[in-house]
């Protein structure tokens, strides 16, 4: 067929690869953003050796509008060995946002760290390598996809405290409408997995930020936000998924989620990759920021500094 060549070298060799039945053809190379609902579901196995592409459905970026969350399977299934790897790395050498977010005699360990891709080849690996940002472009709906930082999370066996109800973006110096995190477990998981309070987004007020270990305000002025809910007393629509290690939840800065403790006798270790759309920019906090990026420069309104926060795709 004409063209076959060059569109070989552009996607890869699939050859011998299959879904279900189906050989797959051409449109298994094509980008994540062309694909089309409907040819293909997303529930098909990867056969061992064959990269398949991640599937992005119409209706799952719909779902990603409204509901604000969307299980995107298989997001990071080719990168699990090198992400457990960079967990390694950064537990053996934390860096300097490093937490422990227990208290004494709690049972357990709940480590987690941030801003470390730079540091650690093998996140800066699936980053800049995997299809994450055609993902995000297409769950945002926009062309433009921007870095704003990783993120660690570790529940050891045992580890009972859940992770608090919040929302990640009144901690952040970034505001949007086109934002995306994914979070990504490396471990089975049944029972600790995140959990996402459908359209919570949407809400007109920032839900306060808080301290996890003090639980206090994390900013003086807590009455410009709208108390922590609790969401299964309140009956709000939770969304939550089982998941295999490589899946990621994909959801809103605005979207207020949290996870149970881990009671398994089996690790939870998590990776999470925030990133921004066209329409993002700087906003300025009542206080120091998480993360909070020492020396930025920034001014309302600035888009984010491309020299700090690289672009993966314009």
């Amino acid at each position: 067929m004409e063209g076959q060549d060059q569109n070989d070298e552009a996607f890869g060799d699939l050859t011998g690869c299959s879904v279900g039945q189906a050989q797959i053809g051409l449109f298994a190379r094509i980008p994540i953003y062309l694909a089309a609902e409907g040819l293909f579901d997303g529930r098909d196995t990867k056969p061992q050796g064959c990269q398949m592409p991640v599937i992005v459905t119409e209706q799952m970026v719909e779902d990603y509008q409204n509901d604000g969350a969307v299980l995107i399977k298989g997001l990071w299934s080719e990168w699990v060995t090198d992400l457990r790897a960079g967990i390694e790395r950064n537990m053996a050498s934390p860096g300097p946002y490093s937490a422990e977010n227990l208290r004494p005699g709690d049972a357990g360990r709940f480590f987690d760290d941030y801003c470390n891709w730079q540091r650690i080849p093998e996140f800066e690996r699936v980053i800049r390598r995997s299809e994450v940002a055609d993902v995000a472009a297409r769950l945002m709906r926009s062309s433009y996809v921007q870095l704003f930082h990783d993120h660690v999370l570790v529940k050891e066996p045992g580890t009972t405290k859940p992770t608090p109800w919040h929302q990640d973006g009144p901690y952040y110096f970034v505001q949007g409408a086109q934002t995306v995190s994914f979070w990504s477990p490396l471990d089975p998981v049944r029972e600790a997995s995140l959990r996402c309070v459908a359209g919570s987004h949407l809400w007109p007020r920032e839900v306060l930020p808080t301290r996890w270990l003090a639980e206090t305000s994390f900013y003086p002025d807590a009455a410009k936000y709208m108390p922590v809910p609790d969401p299964d007393a309140e009956a709000m629509r939770v969304l939550e998924w089982q998941m295999e290690p490589g899946d990621a939840v994909a959801f809103n800065y605005r979207t207020l989620h949290g996870a149970r403790g881990n009671s398994t006798p089996a690790r939870r270790r998590a990776f999470s990759l925030r990133l921004v759309g066209a329409d993002a920019h700087y906003v300025t906090r009542p206080g120091p920021t998480s993360p909070p990026y020492p020396g930025h420069q920034m001014q309302s309104g600035d888009a984010l500094r491309e020299d700090w926060f690289p672009v993966l795709r314009r």
